[in-house]
């Protein structure tokens, strides 16, 4: 079959510096190629060259065709990019927040992508989608209804493709009124929606509990067996063993290999059984304690998605909270970080009653610090990255800007980012080197409480091992407490001492991590532990999810 994609001697620097030297890269349809490789090894400035797209600052050069097309030339970018986006490929980011616009309902923004890139509906004929939202500007009866209902048809099944409900209600959200997983299975309906036929995916997995996971991974495999040409970006090699037959790893801008997946990325040895913890005793009291914490989205105490929630966090502990996409994880974290204020119970922190963020004390706002799964909206383009993760220390703990740096790089270097990064600004690093510097930018307050929200599903494994290496650091040097939501199990199993686990708002099991994980009590729990196990018997062992079909499946471990 002949490539879709083809990459040749593809070469981008900015300021000075090389981000992708001389890469070749072929993808053909039906099929999923992955590129993997180190956070910043330019796997995302490699993926917008596909579409004749780069970061501010950046320059390509060398050749990069897209179904005959060149998008790439010596030049840089071709006009004839703009032919191919959406309609021949599709790019789905790494954060799905920047892909989403706030201000529409997702209904009538996937009814717009569909009439806007598809042949049958390219005038952008008025009519609704549904949703409440206007999709177009003409008529809607004649030929432009039967493109609004061809537009509203395609949007229906890109929904359902992305595993999501295609209902007018849920057509009728917002961006902010769903999960991390929700958004990143949204920002996927809506590459889907345009009708591609070159898939280009940042993470996608980011943000899925294990369940969501292994579907997503069915799903993947259906869209390549539909005759799709993929090129999948991920840290998670367990997907990419899943669903990829070819795999490509860069590292420092240069192909380090290529070739089959399971010759690139043999499946890794069974890890050992956990050994029995011998953790310090812990003080009984909880530094960060939430009780019949109840919460919702909307006026009058309507769409609940928080019910009767209690959770607590011992000093220089960890507790952990996982539990399915949406099912209310991280309205939790920002209903103890003062970020969501329709809610009510108690939350205190060191036994005070902890009010809403815009009422915390400077000693309250220091002692609680929230990271974030999605954090670059957080960064101010104007300054440099380094500048705003100092200025923490100069505002909540008074030091000079001069001392506020000079720990600020001290930190920077425990989690693995280098001084180059310390010049940049945030639209020059990536995804994981973004996350690595929220994450010095809260640990530069030095917090009593430690929030942290999926903030490893963008980090490599070294990384991973960086930053769990420095939050242990904290917790036995200077009994930091720590909040962990994620969906990592393997992760949660090493780091927590208790766990919670949230179903549809309300806490389905809890207590001490080992028993909970070993004799689960909850229907939830089991599982998302039968569903941890991914990509050791390769693509051919999913089984594909029939179209519009989302299946409760009781997997096999």
């Amino acid at each position: 079959m002949e490539p879709v994609i083809e990459v040749g001697g593809l070469t981008a620097r900015a300021d000075g510096a090389l981000l992708l030297d001389g890469v070749d890269l072929t993808v053909r349809a039906g099929g999923v190629t992955a590129l993997v490789g180190p956070s910043g090894s330019g796997k995302t400035t490699l993926a917008l060259a596909l579409l004749g797209e780069t970061a501010p600052g950046v320059r390509l050069r060398g050749s990069v065709r897209v179904a005959g097309v060149d998008v790439v030339g010596e030049e840089g970018p071709t006009r004839a990019a703009r032919d191919v986006r959406g309609r021949v490929v599709s790019y789905m980011p790494q954060h799905p927040a920047h892909a989403l616009n706030p201000a529409r309902r997702i209904g009538s923004v996937l009814t717009e992508l569909a009439r806007l890139h598809r042949p049958d509906g390219t005038d952008g004929s008025g009519g609704t989608d549904g949703s409440g939202d206007s999709g177009g500007t003409g008529r809607a009866g004649g030929a432009g209804g039967g493109r609004s209902a061809a537009g509203r048809e395609h949007a229906a099944g890109a929904l359902r493709a992305a595993g999501l409900p295609d209902d007018p209600g849920f057509r009728r959200r917002f961006p902010h009124q769903f999960s991390g997983g929700q958004r990143q299975r949204v920002a996927l309906a809506q590459v889907l929606a345009c009708g591609p036929s070159v898939l280009v995916l940042d993470e996608p997995s980011t943000g899925l509990d294990t369940v969501a996971r292994l579907r997503l991974a069915d799903r993947l495999t259906r869209l390549a067996a539909d005759g799709y040409a993929l090129l999948l970006l991920s840290h998670d090699h367990d997907l990419v063993r899943a669903v990829a037959a070819r795999t490509v790893t860069l590292d420092r801008g240069r192909v380090a290999a290529a070739g089959p997946t399971p010759e690139v990325l043999p499946a890794p040895a069974a890890p050992p059984p956990p050994v029995a913890a011998t953790a310090p005793v812990r003080p009984s009291g909880a530094v960060l304690e939430a009780r019949g914490l109840t919460a919702w989205l909307h006026a009058g105490r309507r769409g609940e998605v928080l019910r009767d929630v209690a959770v607590r966090v011992p000093e220089g502990g960890c507790t952990a909270v996982v539990g399915p996409s949406g099912s209310g994880k991280t309205v939790l974290a920002r209903c103890l970080a003062g970020l969501h204020e329709r809610h009510r119970g108690h939350l205190a922190f060191r036994g005070e009653p902890l009010p809403v963020l815009r009422r915390r004390t400077a000693r309250q706002i220091r002692g609680v610090q929230y990271v974030w799964q999605e954090v670059r909206g957080s960064f101010d383009d104007r300054r440099t990255v380094l500048e705003q993760v100092a200025r923490t220390a100069v505002r909540l703990r008074g030091l000079t800007p001069r001392e506020a740096e000079r720990q600020a790089r001290a930190v920077w270097e425990r989690l693995g980012l280098s001084s180059e990064h310390t010049a940049r600004h945030a639209a020059a690093l990536s995804g994981g080197e973004l996350q690595r510097a929220a994450l010095s930018r809260a640990l530069l307050a030095e917090p009593g409480v430690l929030i942290c929200d999926e903030i490893t599903t963008a980090l490599d494994s070294v990384s991973t091992e960086l930053v769990t290496a420095e939050i242990t650091r904290l917790r036995e040097e200077s009994d930091t407490a720590v909040l962990w939501i994620g969906h990592d199990l393997a992760l949660v199993e090493r780091l927590a001492d208790d766990l919670v686990v949230l179903d549809s708002g309300g806490v389905v099991d809890s207590g001490d991590s080992r028993t909970v994980l070993g004799a689960p009590r909850s229907e939830t729990t089991r599982l998302l532990l039968r569903s941890r196990h991914l990509g050791t018997a390769g693509p051919a062992a999913l089984e594909p999810v029939p179209p519009g079909v989302q299946r409760k499946e009781h997997l096999q471990p």
